[in-house]
């Protein structure tokens, strides 16, 4: 019986390099690795879609402060409640750019990784190696 990795040989009798014990190392790995990347993908997605939302309230609130400031008789200070409130969104906004370079960054990994899988099936399948390929 033939180990993985060893060469095999086809109807012809002409050699047929099989894939390697490395090979299928690393297509395990990559199908391992894929579920925990679209998992991570799609909890970014979900707290950049807070993250726009807590921007909006904090829009709607520092507008609704500056409304009441200018409709009150007496003069309230709210001045630094609005600076607070528009430091809070500039932080918010400073995280979402951080979490949408992150998911982009996801994004192409995960692109990569399908498509070096879908590489590595096809070699497998046409049982076609490049040069220099271990066949051993």
């Amino acid at each position: 019986m033939a180990a993985a990795g060893s060469a095999a040989v086809s109807g012809a009798g002409t050699p047929v390099a099989g894939p390697t014990g490395r090979d299928l190392f690393a297509e395990g790995l990559l199908e391992f690795l894929r579920p925990a990347v679209q998992q991570l993908d799609s909890h970014v997605h979900a707290v950049r879609e807070s993250q726009v939302e807590l921007r909006e309230q904090i829009d709607n609130l520092a507008t609704e402060l500056c409304r009441i400031n200018e409709d009150q008789k007496v003069a309230l200070d709210l001045d630094p409640y609005v600076k607070k409130l528009l430091n809070a969104r500039r932080r918010v906004v400073l995280v979402n750019n951080i979490l949408q370079n992150a998911q982009e960054r996801l994004r192409r990994l995960n692109h990569s990784v399908a498509k070096e899988t879908a590489r590595r099936r096809a070699m497998l399948d046409s049982g076609v190696y490049p040069p220099g390929s271990p066949s051993k």
